[in-house]
């Protein structure tokens, strides 16, 4: 097996690669001494594999059968659908010199179970179909598919008298046995011996509940407090106040090498606390709109937050999503990179944070959004599916509306900080395609978006399948409670058709709006696996 750099959706990046006895995950991001012993973590998987000729087993009972298959333990070599098993052996943490213990262990150990997760199931996927005796006469195609999952063994680290029901209860791993059991000595570990994480259900975690940096102990780049005044001035035209050095509110620069992980970026893990940033959605609470009872949506993110991002091995390259913005500027883009990785290191590591600092050499004079709208919406290819042609002040009032729109909301896509497309993301019981839904087969939870490809050196099937399948993955994470996702494409639109059949949205029937015929598209959350990577 041979090293590779690992992507967290926060910029980080993990190195792995092969030790005595299993996997060593360095953090780079810690490792700001080239330490002896960097930073990270080890990890011990071992993979099961079934003797074809079964051996009998001593001390069996007459109703149990006699026979028991033989089973090989070896060293991982690739993931098998459901023999792996997998434990962290040992932990290295960085200098107290450089940064302050992890506030919670229990939170740290889940984020390396998750890096190491995270690793695993970008793995290449084993063969699905279930080998059983009692099929094999029976042709691969036609056998049953079993669930993708590594065991979780309750060795090393995992041995901690709660670890694992913690651990349980973020969502992170699960078992088949549900009971309370019956020993009433904790210690003992009954129940906890056959956990277990499924890539089903893996991606479905949101990210923020995990993710975290450890705070720098002096000169944070990360400082725990606001980065603006806590008590500005009154404005003045050279946007400092009299007699200080500091900004005013609005000429404040964020610097985007900092990264999503900066409480100063406008992203999903942005905390000046150094904690995770996920938040259960609230209890439902039910309004009117237009004859339409729903529940009161929460509000979207600002305009310029980018609240999804991730790295696409196939492509190389951060796809991510913001909010469209009215600004004048093109928003800044805080997200990583693939051609810059984003460093976290505190200022007595004697370690570059890298030559990609703003100059006037390496300046990019972007569009802003509505610039791009209006170089998007009169393409015609573009113009006869939104219809949104004219001059700039029409895009302008269309993103003004979109911004407005209290179950919808504007969406940029980008690769590696570029724009490509622009997307709506709504919610479906509110939006006209909920009044040709029977009630009976609407949720209070379904979402649905409309797209569209803008830029000419980003379409392609294999792209489209991307962002299609990372659209789907935010509507999962934005809701657990969601349960489906709608599409309503032209009847006509056989190439995006497609498209989304091949990412496993089928066609339910076709609607007939008063400006078009639309096929139903249908995705459920059931059956859906991952993201394409």
């Amino acid at each position: 097996m041979v090293p590779n750099i690992l992507h967290v959706p926060n910029g980080q990046t993990i190195e792995v690669k092969p030790v005595f006895g299993g996997l060593f995950f360095k953090a780079n991001d810690l490792n700001v001494h080239h330490a002896a012993f960097a930073p990270g973590w080890t990890v011990i998987i071992e993979s099961e594999e079934e003797s074809e000729a079964p051996v009998a087993v001593e001390g069996i009972q007459d109703d149990e059968d006699e026979f028991a298959p033989k089973k090989n333990v070896h060293r991982y070599r690739k993931p098998t659908l459901h023999n792996d098993n997998m434990f962290l052996s040992s932990i290295s943490n960085p200098s107290n010199q450089d940064f302050k213990p992890a506030v919670s262990p229990t939170r740290q150990i889940a984020m390396m179970l998750w890096a190491t997760l995270w690793w695993y199931f970008h793995q290449p996927q084993p063969n699905p179909h279930i080998s059983a005796c009692h099929g094999s006469h029976i042709p691969e195609a036609g056998r049953p598919k079993g669930e993708w999952r590594i065991n979780i063994k309750r060795e090393g680290i995992f041995k901690g008298r709660h670890l694992l029901p913690k651990l349980e209860r973020m969502g992170l791993i699960s078992s088949e046995d549900s009971s309370v059991g019956l020993d009433v000595d904790d210690r003992s570990g009954e129940g906890w011996t056959q956990m277990f994480v499924s890539q089903r259900a893996f991606w479905q975690l949101d990210p923020r509940i995990f993710l975290f940096t450890l705070s720098p102990v002096l000169n944070s780049p990360f400082p725990s407090s606001s980065p603006y005044p806590s008590r500005p001035g009154s404005p003045v035209r050279e946007g400092f106040r009299e007699g200080t050095g500091s900004p005013r509110l609005d000429s404040f620069h964020l610097d985007s090498s900092q990264g999503l992980g900066s409480p100063n970026a406008l992203g999903p893990f942005a905390s000046g606390s150094h904690l995770p940033t996920y938040y259960p959605p609230p209890a439902p609470q039910y309004v009117m709109s237009d004859g339409v009872r729903h529940p009161l949506r929460p509000k979207p993110p600002r305009q310029g937050e980018t609240f999804y991002t991730r790295y696409v091995p196939s492509q190389g390259q951060y796809l991510s999503f913001r909010v469209a913005s009215l600004s004048s500027k093109a928003p800044t883009h805080h997200g990583p990179v693939s051609s810059c990785t984003p460093t976290f290191l505190p200022p007595n590591s004697g370690v570059s944070a890298g030559t990609n600092l703003p100059s006037v050499g390496n300046m990019s004079f972007a569009p802003c959004d509505i610039d791009l709208l209006h170089k998007w919406m009169n393409d015609p290819r573009v113009s006869a599916a939104w219809g949104v042609t004219g001059p700039i002040e029409t895009q302008q009032s269309f993103l003004k509306s979109s911004l407005q729109n209290k179950h919808s909301y504007p969406v940029i896509g980008c690769w590696d900080g570029k724009p490509f497309g622009f997307f709506e993301i709504y919610w479906v019981k509110e939006d006209q395609l909920g009044r040709y839904i029977n009630s009976d087969d609407l949720d209070d939870w379904d979402r649905g978006f409309h797209a569209l490809v803008g830029e000419q050196e980003f379409r392609g099937k294999e792209r489209v399948k991307v962002w299609l399948s990372a659209l789907v993955h935010c509507c999962w994470l934005a809701d657990s409670r969601t349960k489906r996702v709608l599409l309503e494409p032209r009847a006509d639109n056989e190439k995006f058709i497609n498209y989304l059949q091949d990412v496993g949205f089928h066609k339910t029937k076709e609607i007939s709006f008063p400006f078009k015929q639309a096929a139903l598209m249908r995705m459920a959350r059931e059956a859906w696996i991952a993201p394409f990577l």
